[in-house]
């Protein structure tokens, strides 16, 4: 969020969401209980992180004329807004850092993840597959990104683990038993795994069983290999660090230690 957003809500006690930025992202948890404030670079020492929160008191209707009634109207002044309104701000007591640069759109999460969270990819919500690979990948100290937004081949795609190698860069899909299974979604999957291939991606896919029963011997064995085969993690190393399936190798670095 950029410095006036922040202000206003530290200040006014009031955010902003775009209706239709609701619907789209946050349909499954709205209405929600809790805001919490992702800052931006212009925020210097508390950049890059989750620091604030805030307990939402009230949810109503706005266009953005009434929310800043001293702007000039304009073509903007009818879009349509939930103000939220909220009790004061609190600090976390630690904050929940992003490791590397990244786009956030909304991150639906739990009170129990906001308050437990390392780093902001543990707040991620999305599923149980999801939830149980990146448990995982933790243990490995694997730099994966999740629910990453990019563009390939002129497209936006919403990633559900995007892991950046030396020499390229693997997406981790966790197939559900149903999602991929609706034959109209097929020309769309298709159209997706091509434009990620263009775009340099190399695509890995698991389903539920396969997340479920095989992630010791085949889910996780074939996501190191691959990144092997792509350099290792970039992980802004002069050399990559060898990736042991084993957690308790000695080699194995926490994405939280000094890495000078």
């Amino acid at each position: 969020m950029g410095s006036r957003c922040f202000n206003i809500a530290r200040e006014d006690r009031w955010y902003r969401v775009p209706i239709s930025s609701a619907e789209k992202w946050l349909a499954r948890r709205w209405p929600p209980q809790w805001l919490a404030f992702y800052q931006t670079k212009v925020f210097a020492v508390e950049a890059f992180a989750i620091n604030y929160y805030a307990r939402i008191r009230k949810i109503r209707r706005a266009t953005r004329q009434q929310l800043f009634p001293e702007e000039p109207r304009g073509p903007k002044s009818a879009k349509r807004y939930f103000q939220l309104l909220l009790d004061p701000l609190e600090k976390l007591q630690r904050p929940i850092p992003s490791k590397r640069w990244r786009r956030i759109v909304f991150i639906p999460t739990t009170w129990g993840k906001l308050v437990r969270a390392e780093e902001i990819n543990d707040l991620y919500d999305e599923s149980p597959l999801e939830d149980l690979l990146w448990s995982r990948l933790k243990r490995l100290n694997l730099p994966a990104e999740r629910q990453e937004f990019i563009t390939a081949n002129g497209a936006d795609y919403a990633l559900d683990f995007a892991l950046y190698c030396q020499k390229g860069k693997v997406d981790v899909e966790t197939d559900g038993d149903t999602w991929h299974a609706d034959p109209k979604r097929i020309p769309m999957d298709n159209r997706r795994d091509n434009d990620l291939e263009t775009g340099g991606w190399k695509l890995l896919r698991f389903n539920s069983y396969q997340l479920r029963e095989q992630m010791d011997d085949y889910c996780l064995p074939a996501i190191v290999k691959n990144l092997k085969e792509l350099g290792g993690a970039d992980e802004t190393r002069v050399v990559p660090r060898d990736i042991q399936l084993d957690p308790s190798t000695a080699s194995q670095m926490s994405l939280f230690d000094d890495q000078s």
